[in-house]
This record gives structure tokens, sequence and C-alpha cells, in this order.
């Protein structure tokens, strides 16, 4: 199974992207993820997870949130691999999303 549950804040403004030649609307964005524990100099540290969201709810989230709201991210870990300009195998870690959930009141439409 693959299901990855995650709660953090949107580390900048959501943008929305139209693929070409077709209706598709995606938004490729990032959240902060604090870690449960601190570290050797008592900072919490956190971890920017990469998320890609589709159709009416990457609408909906580049509507309605913005920079520093807390968000819940429900999706699968996706992995994809490609060859660098240099000859050398790199790879992307995101999550894709499946399920939002604004955590905090959204009381009027993002500018």
């Amino acid at each position: 199974m693959n299901k990855v549950e995650l709660v953090g804040r949107m580390v900048k403004d959501p943008e929305l992207k139209c693929i070409e030649d077709t209706d598709r609307k995606v938004c490729n964005f990032t959240i902060a993820v604090n870690r449960n524990f601190v570290n050797s100099n008592g900072e919490r540290e956190a971890d920017y997870i990469p998320i890609v969201v589709w159709g009416r709810t990457a609408e909906n989230l580049c509507n309605y949130i913005k920079k520093g709201k807390l968000i819940s991210v429900i999706g699968r870990l996706q992995i994809k691999r490609y060859e660098a300009k240099d000859g050398t195998k790199r790879y992307i870690s995101e999550v894709v999303a499946e399920e939002v959930s604004f955590l905090e009141s959204v009381k009027e439409k993002a500018e």
C-alpha cells in the first residue's frame, strides 16, 4: 500500500497551471512539515515536501489557500527517474495528493 498523510504549512502561494492542449489543471506546491523532535540546539526542524494536485482540488487550493496556511494532504508517494544533461541518473520524490483539507478557516478568497 502506498499512502502518505501529512500536515504542514504552505511554503509559498500556490500557482495554478493548465496543461497545454487539454483542460487539465495542476498545482505544484511545497509544505513544511515539522519533525516530532528537536535538534541538538533545541530547535524544531522541518522537512519540505513537494506536492502535486490535479483538477478541481488544484483550483480550490489556488483560490483559497496562501503562504503560511496549515493544510492536510493525503495521497501517494511518487518517485520519478530521469537522466540529467551530464548523463547521471536523478530522482524526484513528490506526493500526488488525492485529498487536501484546509485546517485553518478561510475567511476570504486568497488574492
